[in-house]
């Protein structure tokens, strides 16, 4: 990956709807070859897909919640019946497996705290939690979907 390629991710993080005319003049490409890179970064696998960016509150959504889970289970049947569990619930939009005394967190946005409690007692149903604990954010002070790019190579 060299700096034409960092370019054009740069610019399709900020708006993947760019035409391909106005993409090429910005990285100072002719179409064609704008196009192979482009494509060339699709088959890599380093852009995945193209998706838009909705706007949560517009969709009754404005409620952000962080949730931290630990269990005292830690056999792999667990995890895959509680993964698959948690991608069933439309609410809930990142899971990670942590390090540390969290073992999952998760990103959850809802309409409002009742909104919140139906999606707690869907996690409760799916397997059983020795802790669940529920941080309501307050202020988006940041959010971008954009990723660094200056450690690719």
């Amino acid at each position: 990956m060299d700096a034409i390629d960092r370019k054009i991710l740069t610019l399709l993080q900020q708006d993947a709807d760019l035409p391909l005319a106005t993409l090429a003049a910005r990285v100072h490409l002719s179409p064609t070859p704008c196009w192979r890179r482009v494509q060339k970064l699709r088959d890599a696998g380093v852009i995945r897909k193209n998706v838009a960016l909705c706007d949560p509150a517009a969709l009754g959504v404005g409620v952000t919640v962080f949730v931290s889970i630990r269990t005292n289970q830690h056999t792999q049947a667990w995890l895959e019946r509680f993964t698959r569990g948690v991608k069933d619930i439309p609410e809930v939009l990142e899971m990670y497996r942590m390090s540390g005394d969290v073992d999952y967190l998760l990103r959850v946005v809802v309409p409002d705290i009742a909104g919140y409690d139906t999606v707690y007692k869907k996690l409760i149903k799916i397997a059983d939690l020795y802790d669940v604990s529920s941080s309501f954010a307050m202020e988006q002070m940041k959010y971008t979907t954009a990723l660094p790019l200056n450690y690719a190579s």
